[in-house]
């Protein structure tokens, strides 16, 4: 990536920068920017969530909002969402959108995608993350960071590495084995670097090992720098730092926080006091120095001009650059990429007897039912909050959708207790592991008043779904259980919801459930009675219209589960092998780690499906699931052996009457599977539309890389032997064609 030319530049405008300067250029000057040096015409980078759209904006050292209407943007669909698409160009698009936006609002760096391991479906933050399964991440996260870097602004890929809760998160230190580190952990953000040459990258929370990872040598320096090759810029987490002198002697780059006291963090006048006694050597700065220019250039938020002086010697000064692609915020096209997006995000669980879809010319009267119908969700969940431009709720979606020639009727049907409002913005309070760790949610029971709402809401909501012959029913969670500093308590649905489905289908078996989440529910009590279910993550400001026109009938639903929905925690491998949210540390533990908790993944590579499908667990819905309105017959699969390993092709018809796409899988395993590997694997996936009555033949390429495992002895990655079974499907568990191969 490094280039002769610039680096002599960069090494001319090092050499001009004072320590004072390069110290300021290494932390917060603001939160959510870097200082610069004015002297020399460099600027501080601009920064900012967040995942789902560019966040509002903050005063400069309060976490208090401009107020204005200036920061208001475009609302895109959750990471989860764009994972559903399995559209590897849906997700360069959404990048595309994010990255535009960013730079519309006058950003140098977008704190986006997050990629971390849907390990533990308890983790608040899921919904901002991708997938259970580190192929499907590291495919649609390469062209979602080419999307977003197209428009003179970086994506910061994040949280590096193996995060995968939100209690104690601060605070857990993490211990794996090498193989599980290398096959789930890594391949998301190897991907991000070598292939989408991602400009910044983000440390983590937790430690790793030990050590926190937005100051782990061994992560950032040892596997991301050396191993790696990489130039780009790391930037801790917020808060994330707790040690100068190991900040300063990892691959960190610049160090951000929640508090405002910026010359007194850790890589600022502290590590400039260590440089002058000589603890800490001035070169780890000048390396930190140059990858942040570097990261100037490439962006192009400077160019650096050298000038010969009449001594013979060469000044170099940072420059402005005038073409630098402006962005543009809140355009019809970006909201009409959206929409596209959230189309393609809604899944289709179940479809019993085809119920779904309600024509509109077939339905002159609909009852919707829900909290989640009528709730905005995107001022929620954390940092990846958005103030949206608009957001198209279910119902208003509905509404839409069906038109005046419908009835279309709205009740609440269950009751959710307002959060009592908070006095100061949650980030203030963020790295405060006891304000983390409470629990906000009701826990004293309702009161006799809320009891008599609750019992009146689903009233209304039974008596009314007698009288209609179509309803829907929306429920889910929201972003006070999906939401960053705070796992769930288990997967159950909250606010009486099970009840309420339960007693409408009672009385109308043929309503219709769509779920709205970020990580799984349990809907066993009701899965098995529900004709049709739907299911979407926060799908963005179109996310409403997207699910209405699926119920509609207008758009056919192609989305397909990036993880698996198992009904209860215990069911889980994190539950399973026991140690999970961790243990509280030994006394020789505290004495080398600055850890509260620690836990091991005992599970190794078995996570998700792999976990499932090894020991016969039963899940509500699989990895990959996700029905249409129209039948896929498979047929001819082809096995063709090259010099690099097997060219593989499927035929697949749409046997229905309407055009509609399919995403088709391919998984790799053995034939007699060994006691420490995965019955299958993920190892290639195209989505494409088929018209009517039509085929289409997919195609896809494995290589050795496919067959093989990490091995620690060795410490390289290498190919099994003997018999392996490529497996086509549906769905991780809907195999409609395999053939055995020969390595």
């Amino acid at each position: 990536m490094k280039n002769k030319e610039t680096e002599n530049k960069i090494e001319a405008l090092l050499k001009e920068l004072t320590l004072d300067e390069k110290i300021s250029m290494i932390h917060s000057a603001e939160f959510f920017r870097s200082g610069g040096a004015e002297r020399l015409g460099i600027p501080g980078i601009s920064m900012n969530d967040g995942p789902m759209g560019v966040r509002n904006d903050f005063e400069p050292d309060k976490w208090v909002t401009i107020g204005s209407t200036a920061d208001m943007t475009s609302y895109l669909p959750s990471n989860s969402a764009i994972a559903a698409t399995w559209n590897r160009e849906l997700a360069h698009t959404s990048g595309a959108v994010l990255g535009r936006e960013a730079r519309g609002r006058g950003k140098d760096m977008i704190l986006a995608p997050g990629i971390n391991i849907k390990r533990n479906p308890l983790c608040g933050r899921n919904f901002e993350y991708m997938s259970e399964d580190p192929y499907l991440i590291a495919e649609m996260v390469v062209p979602l960071i080419e999307g977003i870097q197209e428009n003179d602004v970086s994506a910061c890929v994040k949280h590096f590495a193996c995060n995968s809760q939100e209690y104690e998160r601060l605070f857990v230190n993490v211990e794996l084995d090498e193989r599980t580190l290398r096959e789930i952990y890594l391949p998301g953000f190897e991907a991000a670097v070598k292939r989408a040459h991602s400009w910044a990258l983000m440390g983590s929370y937790n430690l790793v090992r030990g050590v926190h990872g937005s100051q782990n040598k061994w992560l950032l320096t040892d596997i991301l720098r050396k191993e790696w090759k990489y130039d780009g810029c790391v930037v801790s987490d917020w808060g994330a730092i707790h040690d100068t002198k190991l900040a300063a002697e990892s691959g960190l780059d610049i160090e951000m926080s929640v508090t405002p006291n910026f010359d007194e963090y850790y890589m600022a006048n502290p590590l400039k006091e260590a440089i002058k006694k000589g603890e800490i050597s001035e070169e780890c700065v000048n390396e930190k120095i140059r990858n942040i220019l570097r990261f100037m250039l490439r962006v192009r938020l400077i160019e650096i001009e050298l000038k010969e002086q009449k001594n013979g010697k060469v000044k170099a000064k940072a420059v402005r650059v005038p073409d630098r692609d402006p962005g543009c915020v809140n355009a019809d096209v970006c909201h009409a990429f959206v929409r596209k997006t959230a189309e393609e995000a809604v899944i289709l669980l179940k479809n019993d007897k085809k119920i779904l879809p309600f024509k509109p010319s077939e339905t002159q009267k609909l009852l919707v039912i829900g909290d989640n119908a009528n709730r905005a969700h995107a001022a929620g969940g954390g940092s990846a909050e958005i103030k949206a431009l608009y957001e198209k709720t279910p119902l208003l979606g509905l509404a839409n959708e069906y038109g005046g020639n419908t009835q279309v009727k709205y009740v609440k049907g269950y009751y959710v207790p307002r959060k009592k409002a908070d006095l100061v913005n949650w980030q203030e309070s963020s790295i405060n592991i006891e304000e983390l760790n409470n629990d906000t949610r009701k826990k004293s029971g309702y009161s006799a008043e809320e009891k008599k709402l609750i019992k009146k809401l689903k009233d209304e909501a039974v008596a009314l779904a007698k009288e209609y012959d179509k309803v829907i029913i929306v429920g889910g969670l929201d972003h006070d259980l999906d939401v960053e500093g705070k796992d769930k308590e288990n997967l159950k649905l909250p606010f009486g919801q099970d009840e309420l489905i339960n007693a409408v289908l009672d009385v109308n078996p043929n309503a219709v459930v769509a779920m709205v989440s970020g990580s799984p529910v349990d809907m066993s009590a009701w899965k098995d009675r529900a004709k049709a279910i739907l299911w979407m993550s926060y799908n963005g400001m179109e996310g409403g219209a997207a699910l209405a026109e699926v119920i509609s009938g207008s758009i056919v639903p192609s989305g397909k589960l990036p993880e698996s929905l198992p009904a209860d925690f215990k069911d889980t491998p994190v539950a399973k092998y026991g140690d999970y949210p961790g243990r509280k540390l030994t006394a020789a533990e505290k004495k080398v780690m600055n850890a509260r908790l620690t836990q091991r993944f005992n599970e190794g590579v078995f996570v998700g499906y792999r976990y499932y499908e090894k020991e016969g667990v039963k899940v509500q819905f699989p990895f990959g699931h996700g029905l249409s309105y129209v039948d896929f017959a498979y047929s001819g699969m082809k096995v063709e052996k090259t010099k690099s390993g097997f060219n593989v092709s499927v035929q697949v018809k749409n046997t229905g009457h309407v055009a509609a796409k399919e995403t088709v899988q391919l998984y790799v395993g053995e034939k007699k599977v060994s006691k420490e590997n995965p019955v299958k694997e993920l190892k290639g996936f195209d989505k494409a539309e088929i018209k009517p009555g039509q085929s289409k033949t997919y195609k896809f390429k494995l290589n050795a890389k496919d067959f093989s495992h990490y091995c620690e002895e060795s410490g390289k990655w290498e190919m099994m032997k003997g018999e392996m079974v490529i497996y086509i499907g549906a769905s991780s568990a809907d195999v409609r064609c395999m053939k055995t191969v020969k390595i």
